[in-house]
């Protein structure tokens, strides 16, 4: 979602979903449940229900904040403070997760009712218009298969750690369920047959999105996408060639000034910057940032800034940072210390960005000692020295880790880049029970089919 570009406000979808006229004031048909040739009997009618598939996709509980205050808490190593109240939060700083987490609860279900959209647009694309099938076919394939990676990242075991064709996932479900019953009640698949669906999925929808989409999901956002789960696989290449696509597309650039690569509301009208692969759009109708929520505070001299003020930057991650650093100077204290990357009560939920895929490029290339696009040094000296830091005259993979580290931060990497590279968080190894969110406590009464992940009565 890129520069220039708004969303749909849930009302309006309400609205066009809505029926309209009756002959007889008597003649009214019962509004709990809609026959599902009546729902989608039209191109029209599946175009209405992608709509929706976005509105999940930005809900607070999946992309709209969770998903990335997840990873930032449970991949905490003292560099964030809490000073909340929500149990939910608390528990993931703390590491002490319970099976009635109400984030752990509200993400499965959440992601699910997403899911289930954007199958029900898989399952009538016969009657969508033929010059639009293929679009909304990438679209719905996009969504789904970006959130079953953010489901297995957080309730399963990382990639590797094991047996990934015995270690459970999570449940694929991969039709629309329009009334449960036993057979719904299905158990979960391995992480390796997960991650098989949503290499399927991203990579289908690659091969159907357009270059240019308006606000929604392009062949690049399935590439940065793409270059995430390889990464998270270790696979090198893959990743290395996906990232590298999105750069050298023309269609992004890196900003001029690190700074300005926030405030999407306030100082870009809601516009994202060029160098945004794609985001959740917020408006001032419709959306919800709960990394604002989480991260930001009010700051009496900067107006339209808000947040609960919960999640605090500590000493031990701002004396990561060089003299001279921009980054190191992008925070702002009042009692406590906050980022300034989530302070704009309306800015756009970040999903990916184009510096995310230099930093995967230099890695990859370094790692498999090749310089596919450019070489390691070029690309992690392009983070640097739009920081304010002078070049690096040389580049390892610790180096190119830590400008990830800094460069990214707050963004949602912390804990998945802890498991693939195989990082203690604090005293925990990569791999401890305590850094994966538990199966919620509701889902296990109801469904006796699934099991639930170690640590966790």
């Amino acid at each position: 979602m890129k520069k220039n570009r708004y969303t749909l406000p849930a009302t309006l979808l309400a609205a066009m979903l809505a029926v309209t006229g009756c002959n007889s004031k008597l003649d009214v048909a019962p509004t709990q449940s809609i026959d599902e040739n009546v729902a989608l009997g039209t191109s029209r009618d599946v175009e209405v229900t992608l709509i929706g598939c976005y509105d999940g996709l930005q809900d607070i509980d999946v992309y709209g904040g969770a998903f990335q205050y997840a990873s930032e808490l449970l991949g905490n190593s003292d560099e964030l403070g809490f000073g909340g109240t929500f149990q939910n939060l608390l528990e993931m700083y703390n590491h002490e997760m319970t099976t009635n987490n109400a984030t752990a609860t509200t993400t499965w279900r959440d992601s699910y009712v997403a899911i289930n959209r954007c199958n029900n647009v898989l399952s009538a694309l016969a009657i969508v218009d033929e010059d639009k099938r293929a679009r909304i076919e990438g679209e719905a394939r996009f969504i789904r298969g970006s959130i079953y990676f953010d489901l297995v990242r957080l309730y399963a075991k990382t990639w590797g750690d094991g047996d990934n064709g015995a270690n459970p996932g999570v449940p694929l479900v991969l039709k629309p369920t329009r009334g449960v019953t036993e057979a719904d009640k299905i158990a979960r698949n391995s992480v390796a047959e997960v991650y098989a669906q949503v290499l399927e999925d991203l990579t289908t929808a690659k091969s159907l999105l357009p270059e240019s989409n308006t606000f929604y999901a392009t062949k690049y956002a399935a590439s940065a996408q793409l270059s995430r789960v390889y990464l998270m696989q270790g696979n090198y290449a893959a990743a290395r060639d996906e990232a590298n696509e999105v750069i050298t597309s023309g269609d992004f650039s890196l900003n001029t000034a690190f700074e300005s690569l926030f405030f999407t509301f306030l100082d870009n009208g809601g516009a994202n910057p060029d160098e945004y692969i794609f985001s959740m759009i917020v408006t001032q109708q419709d959306g919800v940032n709960d990394m604002n929520t989480f991260f930001g505070t009010t700051i009496s001299s900067i107006p339209g800034t808000a947040g609960r003020g919960d999640i605090r930057v500590l000493a031990k991650h701002r004396s990561l940072y060089e003299a001279g650093d921009k980054r190191g100077a992008f925070f702002v204290s009042t009692n406590n210390t906050f980022t300034q990357k989530h302070l704009d009560k309306f800015g756009n939920v970040l999903q990916f960005r184009l510096a995310e895929m230099y930093l995967t490029r230099a890695e990859a290339n370094l790692r498999l000692n090749t310089q596919t696009g450019a070489a390691p040094l070029a690309d992690l000296n392009a983070i640097r020295t739009r920081a304010g830091l002078k070049a690096a005259a040389t580049a390892t993979i610790e180096s190119v880790l830590k400008e990830r580290h800094l460069e990214l931060a707050f963004e949602g990497h912390t804990l998945h880049d802890a498991k693939r590279t195989r990082q203690n968080v604090g005293a925990l190894p990569y791999n401890s029970p305590k850094l994966i969110m538990p199966i919620p406590q509701r889902e296990m009464d109801v469904n006796k089919q699934l099991v639930q992940n170690a640590g966790y009565n």
